[in-house]
């Protein structure tokens, strides 16, 4: 394993914008696995405290960085791959083998993902490119070891 120098700079969390952070929290939650950090689990309030949901953090397993989510008034969803607004930021998730990925694809556009680009037949990188609810795109592609 690397030795990470501690004068730099670890990486926290990554943190996307939404509209309704609790509604794309609950998108990525559902799709990874995740859970809520404890001060961010959903309170029963009635709708009546939005403030709860400005800044809400999952927590991954073991060894994976938390996802945190920022709200904010309004939102441009990227239009990539074409149109005037760029990704800005994506995710590339992925998983062990095809029939992973099938089971995801399946996963993902039941809580509400929007199918980009489908390549989950090409034989060297199958992925496909998505949208999450707020308009962030995100890939899920096979990949049978780390990144080195």
């Amino acid at each position: 394993m690397m030795r990470v120098d501690p004068s730099f700079p670890r990486l926290r969390s990554v943190v996307l914008d939404a509209t309704d952070a609790r509604h794309l929290a609950e998108f990525y939650r559902q799709l990874l696995g995740y859970r809520y950090r404890v001060a961010d689990e959903p309170v029963d309030d009635g709708g009546n405290d939005p403030s709860h949901d400005e800044f809400l953090m999952l927590l991954g397993p073991g060894g994976s960085h938390p996802l945190s989510f920022q709200r904010v008034a309004t939102l441009a969803p990227s239009t990539w791959p074409s149109g005037a607004i760029p990704q800005q930021i994506h995710l590339d998730l992925s998983v062990e083998s095809r029939a992973d990925l099938d089971v995801n694809h399946r996963r993902a556009l039941d809580l509400g993902a929007r199918l980009l680009e489908d390549r989950a037949d090409d034989p060297e990188e199958p992925l496909r490119v998505y949208a999450d609810p707020a308009g962030h795109p995100f890939c899920i592609f096979v990949a049978t070891s780390e990144p080195q």
